[in-house]
């Protein structure tokens, strides 16, 4: 044979040999795939700081090969397919750019799977970049806009700063859709989407018709997911444009999380795990049978702690009652008397009345009208004759309903309180059988409260204006004992308070002209405040606890024991308390210049520009002067848990007070730190240690202290600042600046800085050295004074904070708009956490 035939053959065996053997997986160190860039099946690129990569995958149970976006730590969790409809059946797949400037998926066989499909590119001006926020974007050179992105195509997981839309006008929704099952991202019958119309909500969707409703969109959360109504789930953001275009995203946080539609029509939110290096569960939308939309039918109510869960809603029967009886409950409840409203009736108001059914999950097809007084929407109902129900958010104003009551839920605790229209009968004898249990109850009740009345008229006889008889508050009652010391549960020291007086609740109605709104100081998750002014011209500060309020019977006992007995001049001093009924309130000291929050973050309060820096540094010093005093000074050994400048008061001359211990824990002995499975505090000043692992100790406060020294010193608002140029959080962006030596452009604007500018940036160090990522480097309180007060020159360099960046910012939108407490005094409108750990 010819040598040179001879060598040819055997090149082009060697050549068909290298072309069977399967190339390894090969990353391509970029984020950005070009026109001269050939991208294989067994190729990947990276985003820039290594989060999500763009590669193929096969689904389990499957040969099929998708073009896909999935994280950098779990390439098996998948957010993103590209040819979810046409898989390849091999590994020949290859990515490129078509003629038109078009990301193309090219199969062996030449056959596009699938392509960007945009008009007006060229090859040579487009580029396609893996973005750390897991968005795949196709770029244009010449102008470097985007002109297409998966953002705008999702498949069944929802990232932060992915947008769900939906335009009222136009009907267009960009929305999140299932897998077919777990081995076929193939489309499947389970979609979710955002609905504005009226009030916006999230519907998930089987095959077209409802199968979960959210609830209405209050501004802050979807009122009908009572998990929700803890801060660290309420973190989505909704938004409209002026082109009918409503928005809703996610808002990013500092760990990875998603939200995934799965094949069962649930909409599953996880949370990264770094040690196991698997997804935490951290919420589901369809936790229940109750959740599923309509469970109970047309005026039916739905409760998961019932048996049966359904139920019909007073003044309503089965419609079906064999039916029913079976557990088919589709067909709901009927009205068993029809209403009388007429023109008369209107205008009388004796015929129709309101049933008032609290914590729930409002219906389907609320119509919403603005008005922010609940009497408001009561009187506008009653007048129209199509009105069957009505209810208030301080949210949302007045919604109402003409309707049948459809996917109707009850909560416990949480929820918006439903007025149901019925004929005055079933409002007044709603049966027989109630009635005589209402005169039998009322007789014997009548003989009882006489006894009751005979009893306290000789114990008011017997006690002092002082209340030399004091009272032991418990979690669930109050007992009288002739002891003046009150033992803490888990402790064994006694704290005494005779000195703290017991108001009725009679005194404290007159002293605050019956709770007038006009002596209304400011709101919180526990409730309201009043100023109130006593018989003797004494004026004080009334803190009501709501029926409602996080802060119940252990958190108001908290208080109490915790506070009667400090004396310092920067903590506010509790003057007593009452309890009667239901009653539970707190009696301060009046501050006139209420809380720090209102002149740190409302920029059009007109006594903002009055905390020049000399009075924010002596704020600064007085608080910690004040958090010496509870760790080192004070009889007992105190930290307080929840600092913030909605919980610093003002007096008259400026100097701030700490206030509301309803969460402050008290240590024993020689304990330096505790441990709780029940987190409290307020998003965006706790601790990573405490928030992340129940961990708190003096350092805790230390924290807290510097987040809320930045906040002096920036006037913004750690939990509601973003800066969207650095992708920076309040605390990242304070040590970026003071690390570039630019700490000057962290400061307000509206402090006269030039006399003050070492003072300033020594202030942004040490506050940086407080919000160490571990207690063990953030120094003591009285450290931190010794450092203000220049008795220790020398500054250790600070590490950067721990929630300084936040990775996925980059396409978030506008930041949140900074909303200061109403009226201040202590009470913001930030809630307090508490939640549950498993442990």
């Amino acid at each position: 044979m010819n040598t040179k035939i001879f060598d040819l053959y055997l090149q082009s065996l060697l050549f068909v040999l290298i072309s069977l053997v399967p190339f390894p997986c090969f990353c391509l160190q970029t984020d950005t795939l070009t026109s001269n860039i050939t991208f294989r099946d067994s190729d990947t690129i990276i985003s820039g700081r290594h989060v999500f990569k763009l590669g193929f995958f096969s689904p389990e149970n499957t040969t099929n090969r998708y073009l896909s976006v999935f994280y950098n730590v779990s390439e098996e969790t998948v957010v993103w397919v590209a040819n979810r409809a046409r898989p390849l059946i091999d590994s020949s797949g290859t990515i490129t750019f078509s003629r038109n400037g078009n990301l193309i998926l090219i199969n062996g066989r030449n056959e596009t799977l699938w392509s960007t499909n945009v008009t007006g590119t060229s090859p040579r001006n487009t580029i396609a970049q893996i973005q750390d926020n897991g968005n795949l974007v196709l770029r244009d050179t010449s102008t470097g806009s985007i002109i297409w992105e998966s953002f705008a195509h999702p498949t069944d997981v929802f990232l932060p700063t992915m947008l769900a839309t939906d335009n009222i006008y136009t009907g267009h929704k960009v929305g999140h859709s299932a897998w077919t099952n777990r081995s076929d991202p193939e489309p499947g019958s389970f979609t979710s989407t955002l609905v504005a119309l009226n009030i916006p909500q999230i519907f998930i969707w089987n095959n077209g018709r409802p199968h979960f409703r959210s609830g209405p969109w209050n501004g802050r959360i979807f009122s009908g997911d009572p998990d929700m109504y803890f801060p660290y789930l309420a973190s989505f953001r909704l938004w409209n444009d002026s082109k009918g275009t409503f928005y809703f995203t996610p808002l990013v946080g500092t760990f990875l999380t998603k939200l995934t539609l799965n094949s069962t029509g649930n909409l599953v939110q996880t949370m990264w795990n770094d040690q196991q290096r698997d997804w935490d569960i951290t919420w589901v939308a369809v936790g229940n049978e109750c959740d599923i939309y309509g469970t109970c039918g047309p005026f039916g109510s739905c409760n998961v702690r019932d048996s049966p869960i359904c139920s019909c809603i007073r003044g309503f029967e089965p419609a079906n009652r064999e039916e029913w009886e079976s557990g088919n409950w589709t067909n709901g409840c009927t009205r068993r008397r029809q209403l009388q409203c007429s023109t008369k009736n209107n205008t009388s108001g004796n015929r129709d009345g309101f049933l008032r059914l609290q914590f729930t999950k409002v219906p389907d097809f609320a119509k919403q009208f603005q008005s922010r007084q609940p009497d408001d929407c009561r009187t506008r109902c009653l007048s129209n004759c199509s009105c069957i129900a009505y209810a208030h958010d301080p949210g949302i104003g007045c919604m109402s309903w003409s309707g049948p009551l459809v996917d109707f839920q009850r909560f416990n605790g949480v929820g918006i309180d439903l007025f149901i229209r019925l004929e005055s009968s079933e409002l007044d004898n709603h049966s027989d059988r109630l009635l005589v249990i209402i005169i039998v109850v009322v007789v014997v009740g009548f003989a009882a409260i006489c006894f009751v009345i005979i009893i306290a008229w000789f114990w008011y006889k017997r006690k002092d204006k002082r209340f030399s008889d004091i009272k032991v508050f418990e979690a669930k009652h109050v007992i009288s004992l002739d002891s003046s010391a009150i033992v803490l549960k888990g402790e064994t020291e006694k704290v005494n308070v005779e000195e703290l007086s017991l108001f009725t609740f009679k005194t404290l109605s007159n002293a605050t002209y019956k709770f007038h709104e006009n002596n209304l100081l400011g709101r919180g998750g526990f409730g309201l405040v009043y100023k109130g002014y006593l018989k003797n011209g004494k004026v004080i500060a009334v803190k009501r606890l709501s029926a409602t309020s996080g802060q119940g019977n252990e958190e108001f006992m908290n208080e109490v024991v915790v506070i009667s007995k400090l004396q310092h001049r920067n903590l506010v001093r509790l003057l007593g308390c009452c309890v009667e009924g239901e009653e539970k309130m707190l009696i301060y000291e009046y501050m006139h210049n209420k809380s720090l929050d209102v002149y740190l973050f409302d920029p059009n309060h007109p006594s903002q520009k009055i905390l020049d820096w000399k009075k924010r540094f002596n704020i600064i010093e007085s608080i910690g002067r004040g958090l010496i005093y509870l760790h080192r000074d004070s009889r007992l050994k105190i930290i307080h848990r929840d600092l913030k400048p909605g919980n610093v008061l003002l007096d008259e001359d400026w100097n701030p007070k700490i206030s509301d211990f309803g969460m402050a824990r008290i240590f024993g002995g020689s304990e330096d730190f505790g441990n709780t499975s029940r987190v409290v505090g307020t998003y965006g000043y706790m601790a990573p240690e405490y928030a992340m692992e129940g961990r708190f100790s003096e350092k805790s406060d230390v924290y807290s202290f510097g987040v809320l020294m930045l906040e002096i010193i920036s006037g913004k608002k750690n939990t509601h600042y973003y800066n969207h140029v650095l992708s920076l959080s309040l605390l990242g962006c304070a040590w970026k600046l003071w690390n570039e030596e630019n700490g000057l452009d962290f400061v307000d604007q509206t402090i006269e800085s030039s006399n003050f500018q070492g003072e300033i940036l020594r202030c942004i160090h040490i506050a940086l050295l407080c919000v160490q990522e571990f207690p063990n480097d953030r120094p003591a309180v009285q450290t931190v004074l010794s450092m203000l007060s220049r008795e220790i020159i020398d500054l250790p360099m600070p590490e950067q904070p721990i929630f300084a960046e936040k990775w996925n910012c980059s396409h978030v939108g506008t930041g949140t708009t900074q909303r200061p407490s109403q009226t201040g005094y202590s009470y913001s409108n930030d809630l307090t956490i508490t939640l549950l750990d498993e442990r």
